[in-house]
């Protein structure tokens, strides 16, 4: 399994069998993997730093952030052999190195927990508990058993399973687990006079801006909201409402090309490939009414999800302002404690399923292996945050950056964060890895321009997401256009227009949420 969105294997390569090149059978231009594109990151910032002048900001006693105007230049003190172990220690830094009260990092240190060995964590968890809930066959049958029953009213089935894949994405940044379903929803579109790209949008434009749109999707909001030193709950009511808009916005524009579609199949940008006359004969097979057991399991999935959001969520902060004291009854969890909770419910899921002991154990070990690739991203890129935290050059690339937040209005710096992160998305091909690389840089620079780093966060995530839709660097993108028989060419086309859409209203957003 391998991803962009999220960053799961981390190959960021094209699995499209010559999507790319139009199906002509050339070789295909690979994009290097997150790890490459990481250990060439490291490498040049460990590089970097031997030239980067040094120097630090006094940083607020209660809060811990950096005091805008305070920069001084310093000595870092390192000899050449301290920086060569530096990078040597970089992944290892950067899972559990030790933070101490003189700022340096390290493994035998003793202080405050500066790697990402929480959020590692909890990306294994919760890549086990999709793995249990995918296996026991409760989502795949729940999605179908939808689809059968709406299979006469084609423009709301349409609707209805872009909001399940846009739910998917912006509570758990669903992606390739998006693409076990095209043999589903191929057949039934065709069936139902569409055409292969409308089936190849409702799961990559409804899963997308679902991702883009992120709420609570732990491997965009919640490793972002990490590395930036902030709950996952902080900005969700400004993201709630980017999903609320940007979802249906994303359905009518799918909607608009099926219908024409349908009423004249000569519109079709894809035209009609020799298998689609048989799967259009496939596409209305009946489905049996869900068992109990899988109506409790997709209960129990949904419910989980609903009890994360409350969790996170700062509810006397949103209702009272920032500095109110917490409700008794607010939990105000974070990472070690949904770790917790995604790894119990692990296993309610598949007791539930019937699944075994056996069936449990080998699948507890396939998600934790599944989900790996995305721990490791975010691993090594906080190892070149530890790199650039101990040669003291972090400060001074906000301070070269400060004076320019320092003469922007809010809702600027806001648009300058999204349009600054739209290139890392793509040079970055993990979601995850582009969080934890430029948050630690990017969200202090708020701080400066008197703006929450809540805001950063969500321009981080919708330049990810709305890269992300179209990257030919992505195995979603591309293994899904590859299993719909779509040309690559032919969904650039398609999508394009409403990514201009989605990338005027995305900042919009992010400069609303500026001056707020």
């Amino acid at each position: 399994m391998a991803a962009t969105h999220k960053g799961k294997g981390a190959s960021g390569t094209s699995d499209g069998g010559g999507q790319g090149d139009g199906g002509t059978g050339g070789k295909t231009l690979r994009f290097p993997s997150a790890f490459t594109v990481l250990f060439a990151v490291t490498v040049a910032v460990w590089l970097l730093a031997f030239v980067i002048p040094t120097g630090s900001y006094q940083t607020n006693q209660d809060t811990g952030r950096p005091i805008p105007g305070s920069y001084e230049r310093t000595e870092a003190g390192l000899s050449f052999l301290d920086r060569l172990m530096q990078l040597f220690l970089a992944p290892v830094n950067g899972l559990y190195g030790i933070l101490n009260s003189d700022g340096f990092i390290g493994p035998n240190e003793t202080g405050e927990l500066y790697g990402a060995a929480g959020v590692f964590f909890f990306v294994v968890a919760i890549g086990i508990f999709i793995t249990m809930s995918m296996s026991t066959g409760a989502i795949d049958n729940g999605v179908a058993r939808i689809a059968q029953r709406m299979s006469t009213r084609g423009s709301l089935l349409i609707a209805v399973l872009m909001v399940l894949f846009s739910i998917g994405g912006t509570a758990e940044g669903m992606a390739e687990e998006t693409l076990g379903f095209y043999a589903l929803v191929v057949p039934l579109i065709l069936a139902l006079g569409y055409d292969r790209l409308v089936a190849a949008s409702i799961i990559l434009v409804g899963a997308g801006i679902g991702v883009l749109a992120s709420t609570v999707n732990p491997f965009a909001t919640g490793v972002a909201s990490d590395a930036a030193d902030i709950s996952i709950g902080d900005g969700i009511v400004l993201r709630f409402i980017m999903y609320i808009v940007l979802v249906p916005i994303g359905i009518w524009y799918v909607l608009r090309y099926a219908r024409k579609v349908k009423a004249d199949p000569a519109a079709s940008r894809v035209g009609v490939a020799d298998e689609d006359e048989e799967l259009r004969s496939q596409g209305l097979r009946e489905v049996g009414a869900l068992p109990t057991r899988e109506k409790i399991v997709l209960t129990v999935v949904g419910l989980t999800f609903v009890f994360m959001i409350f969790s996170i969520v700062p509810w006397a902060q949103i209702i009272n302002g920032p500095n109110a004291e917490s409700y008794g009854w607010q939990l105000d969890w974070y990472f070690p404690e949904l770790a917790a909770l995604f790894i119990v419910m692990s296993i309610v899921v598949g007791l539930i399923g019937g699944m075994g002991e056996k069936g449990m154990t080998d699948t507890l070990v396939r998600g934790a292996g599944d989900f790996i690739g995305v721990g490791l991203i975010i691993v090594l890129a906080r190892g070149v945050t530890v790199i650039m935290n101990n040669s003291e050059i972090t400060d001074t690339i906000l301070h070269s950056m400060e004076n320019i937040v320092n003469n922007t209005s809010s809702g600027v710096f806001g648009a300058l964060m999204l349009l600054i992160n739209l290139p890392l998305a793509f040079l970055v091909p993990s979601s995850s890895g582009h969080a934890a690389l430029a948050m630690p840089i990017l969200a202090p620079l708020a701080d400066f321009a008197n703006v929450d780093r809540a805001v950063v966060v969500t321009a981080y995530q919708s330049a990810s997401g709305l890269i992300n839709l179209i990257t030919p660097t992505s195995a979603v993108v591309m293994g899904g256009l590859a299993l719909a028989k779509v040309r690559y060419d032919h969904y650039l086309r398609f999508v394009l227009p409403l990514v201009g859409i989605l990338l005027v209203l995305s900042l919009a957003f992010v400069v609303i949420g500026s001056v707020w």
